[in-house]
């Protein structure tokens, strides 16, 4: 006969859920990383008459109990076995980096990330913690490094940040993962002046930052959080706080496309709290970021606010020094615009402004204009303007072949399920056989 699984049967008490609402979230975050759950009240109460659920199953029961109880909670206080594998923590930065990187450069590992999904709950290290695991690896072959290796490093997190900004990061990341492991880890360990670590650490976070980026336009959402992490601890190992925020709006970035409002808020708030020691031109990505989560969450005023910040600091802002941060200008700040629009529930308005934002967009970058053409062709959509639609989307097509992206590629799908009920019309039908042909393909790249 199974033991009742007290801690559990606690943690639900605490969340105050019915059983069904219980599974009814479990199934929610199962859907997020594509788990077709159907949980249902008998499951819950089998769970805490103390059956354990199936091991992929437990960190989303986990997942759904620190959503709702707005902090982290651990197998062992949801009364569940430890995880077969050791919690990264009890590993040093440059070890957890490196296997990291491992995982995500070998194709045939790279399931084994798919397993965990994007935590509202994650622990986020304080700017004020301590930093004592950097120097926990061995520093292998190389024994000093100088300015040199600090240009190597950024001159390819740029060439890596180029290729993902046109053409999108499916290509392009497990190549970065691959020079985080070989080149980047071994320079964070070895010996150098102290101004020459700190520079070392600062660019290797800026390349987690991206690679995290690029994880996350794959769709694969754990694995961009974890990286994000990892750029954050760097970035306070390097004293560097420009990075730390950087990080912490990566993550924000990322919690809104998912749809965590609030959680988003509070990243950004947090990025925010640096102040005047971060430069211009982050304050106006952070502010313009804020404004959008503001709005989402129903505190206008407060929208409004941050949006008047964004434009105040474009006077002051200059093309920013990181390779992975693009200058905040008035293009981005009419993108912020619409995006505050349609938070605050005015549909036609962000369309305007995504439009007043494309006249002003760089038409090199591929992957930005499939994504903001999506966006702008969903809202004409919203608004009843099929043609208009159709009309957006088609241009979206002509870019779409070239772009390696796992958002770009729901987009289409989207935009295919949307279009259904509207086949009648000669317009919506060759889009919706255009996108079947190109999906059905796999979408043949072409050269560039």
């Amino acid at each position: 006969m199974k033991t009742p699984n007290l801690n559990l049967d606690r943690l639900h008490r605490e969340a105050r859920w019915t059983q069904r609402q219980f599974a009814l979230s479990v199934n929610r975050i199962g859907a997020e990383r594509g788990m077709h759950l159907k949980y249902k009240e008998p499951s819950v109460n089998q769970w805490l008459k103390g059956h354990l659920p199936r091991e992929p199953v437990r960190p989303i029961v986990l997942e759904a109990l620190a959503r709702r109880l707005n902090r982290a909670v651990s197998h062992t206080e949801a009364g569940f076995p430890a995880p077969a594998v050791p919690a990264t923590s009890e590993m040093g930065i440059v070890q957890e980096l490196v296997e990291l990187g491992r995982l995500d450069m070998d194709a045939a590992r790279r399931s084994v990330l798919g397993a965990g999904i994007f935590s509202t709950a994650m622990m986020i290290p304080n700017w004020h913690d301590a930093v004592e695991r950097i120097t926990a690896a061995e520093s292998g072959k190389v024994r000093r490094i100088g300015d040199g290796e600090i240009a190597m490093v950024v001159a390819m997190t740029q060439q890596f940040s180029d290729l993902d900004y046109q053409f999108g990061g499916r290509d392009a990341r497990p190549t970065a993962a691959a020079f985080i492991v070989n080149t980047v880890a071994p320079y964070l360990t070895a010996e150098g002046s102290d101004s020459v670590r700190a520079k070392m650490l600062s660019a290797a976070s800026d390349l987690c930052y991206l690679t995290g980026y690029m994880a996350v336009d794959e769709g694969q959402q754990n694995l961009g959080q974890r990286y994000y992490l990892k750029a954050m601890e760097l970035a306070r190992a390097a004293g560097d706080r420009n990075a730390y925020s950087l990080a912490l709006h990566g993550m924000s970035s990322q919690a809104l496309q998912l749809g965590h409002n609030r959680t988003a808020l509070g990243l950004t708030s947090a990025a925010m709290n640096e102040g005047k020691s971060i430069e211009s031109n982050l304050r106006a990505f952070l502010a313009g970021q804020r404004a959008y989560a503001s709005a989402l969450t129903g505190d206008q005023r407060s929208a409004l606010t941050f949006l008047r910040e964004a434009e105040t600091e474009i006077g002051r802002t200059s093309a920013s020094s990181r390779v992975v941060m693009g200058h905040y200008r008035d293009a981005v700040l009419e993108y912020d615009i619409a995006q505050v629009k349609y938070g605050m529930g005015d549909t036609a308005g962000s369309v305007q402004s995504l439009k007043r934002y494309a006249s002003l967009q760089n038409k090199r970058h591929r992957r930005r204009a499939v994504l903001d053409g999506a966006t702008l062709a969903e809202r004409q959509m919203r608004m009843g303007h099929l043609e208009a639609a159709c009309a957006t989307w088609s241009q979206v097509m002509d870019d779409y072949p070239f772009v390696q992206s796992g958002r770009a590629d729901q987009r289409i799908k989207s935009m295919r399920r949307s279009l259904k009920p509207f086949l009648k019309n000669p317009a919506a039908r060759a889009l919706h056989e255009r996108a079947r042909e190109m999906l059905r393909q796999d979408v043949p790249r072409k050269a560039v």
